[in-house]
């Protein structure tokens, strides 16, 4: 172990991918002066795949509040901290440096679950000083990541989202969304539900590699089926979209989740702020080494010349011909696609207070 200062991007050497991973190693953490250092004679062969460790996360209030002007909600919830999934692209992974771990592969096996969540909801949602508005599951991690189908605090989020008729909008790529059709339906039925799934690619080979815990794009389209069958207004998000890898793939997603009855679609080009530079390179190093340098190449045609840039704006469309051309492309395919409707608009028409929730709160909700 050896102080230094962190260089941002700087990635230990590790040869080959994790099976079951995004990331093959842990980056210097950018708040850290202190990290691990692997020997001379470290063979990365011996190292065994990093199970998942749970940790439970104390915080005492679960509604998160920005003013960011270019991410379009204002309150959010997120049960968990780190995401299983393991997205190597993942622009959440930096948040991970915050609770002292690294954005690599700490962030996809060490995950902090708020066990608290529905109750700090519910009494939060019961305060006086809660106005109705939009919240957004999640705005960071994945709602819906492996561990939601044991733990089901996403669900019982919803439980209590439900009792209150405050409106929801889900954003997710995982299709376990589908198990909560029952309580997205009854919100639905008020305008107080809208769900957003993200499909990157319909490459069954590529999707492994860049999301290699998500379930595959056609079970991502079924749940858009099984959502719009039930009367949920669903929608599909392409994002990230990464240059020169899967760019061309944006006509044939938004066909198949038109068919598969998404109303609405929006795209991302990719973000690689902070450390995930470093992953990115990596791993396109040791997937797509031939197309490595065309593909960062573009990216930075999309920046200014760099991987990232972090200006409000800017960053979730890039800037310049190329991001002019993306957008234009875009709009083009959703035409063709007969995605021509915006985004569902949620309404806090029908907020209520129900018997659970103190009698001063009932007074200015009564149901």
């Amino acid at each position: 172990m050896e102080s230094c200062e962190p260089e941002e991007g700087s990635v230990p050497r590790r040869s080959k991918p994790i099976h079951g991973r995004g990331a093959s190693n842990n980056p210097v953490n950018r708040f850290e002066s202190i990290h691990l250092e692997r020997d001379e004679e470290w063979d990365p062969a011996q190292d065994l795949a990093p199970g998942t460790i749970l940790l439970r996360d104390t915080t005492t209030s679960i509604i998160n509040y920005n003013d960011s002007p270019d991410v379009g909600f204002e309150t959010s919830v997120n049960p968990y901290r780190g995401c299983e999934h393991g997205c190597i692209y993942c622009f959440a992974r930096p948040t991970h440096e915050y609770l002292g771990f690294s954005a690599g592969l700490d962030f996809e096996s060490r995950i902090m679950v708020k066990e608290d969540a529905p109750e700090l909801l519910r009494k939060e949602l019961s305060s006086r000083k809660w106005k109705p508005q939009v919240i957004v599951m999640s705005g960071v991690t994945d709602c819906y990541q492996p561990i939601e189908r044991k733990l089901k605090l996403t669900r019982r989020c919803l439980e209590v989202l439900a009792e209150f008729r405050n409106p929801v909008a889900i954003i997710t790529k995982n299709a376990l969304v589908a198990r909560d059709i029952d309580l997205l339906a009854s919100l639905a039925a008020h305008n107080a539900a809208a769900v957003n799934i993200s499909v990157t690619t319909l490459d069954a080979s590529l999707a492994p590699k860049l999301e290699p815990r998500a379930p595959l794009p056609q079970a991502r389209l079924g749940a858009i089926s099984e959502l719009s069958r039930a009367g949920v207004p669903v929608g599909v998000l392409v994002a990230p979209i990464i240059p020169a890898l899967t760019d061309h793939e944006v006509p044939a997603i938004l066909a198949a989740a038109v068919k598969a009855g998404a109303r609405w679609a929006g795209y991302v080009p990719l973000r690689l702020p902070f450390g995930i530079k470093g992953l990115f390179e990596t791993w396109l190093g040791q997937h797509f080494p031939e197309r490595k340098d065309k593909i960062l190449n573009q990216i930075r045609a999309l920046r200014g010349g760099k991987l990232n840039d972090p200006r409000f704006g800017t960053r979730m469309r890039g800037e310049g011909v190329f991001a002019e051309q993306l957008e234009s492309f875009f709009a083009l395919s959703c035409r063709k696609a007969g995605l021509t409707s915006p985004r569902q608009e949620l309404s806090t028409a029908s907020f209520r207070s129900p018997s659970s929730a103190s009698s001063d709160m009932q007074k200015m909700f009564p149901f």
